[in-house]
């Protein structure tokens, strides 16, 4: 009696991908990069924007105290005259 034993050669393939985790990591970073970038920019124009308007108000203040300095110059020419 003979035995015979036939055995078939199979090839198992095993796909790593790595990577995935980095590749997910490195998206976070960027994101939260991205929202600390934009939140800086925000706020940098904002406090460009309440300079200038303090810068304007300022302006402004000086602009109606030369005004009065005046109408007072004039008015002080005006007696001096009367």
């Amino acid at each position: 009696m003979s035995e015979q034993v036939t055995e078939t050669p199979h090839t198992t393939v095993i796909e790593r991908r790595s990577g995935g985790g980095a590749a997910i990591f490195i998206g976070i970073v960027l994101l939260i990069a991205v929202a600390v970038g934009a939140f800086y920019l925000f706020n940098k124009s904002q406090n460009d924007n309440a300079r200038t308007d303090a810068i304007a108000g300022a302006a402004k203040d000086v602009g109606d105290s030369a005004k009065k300095v005046g109408d007072s110059a004039s008015k002080a020419a005006d007696d001096a005259t009367k």
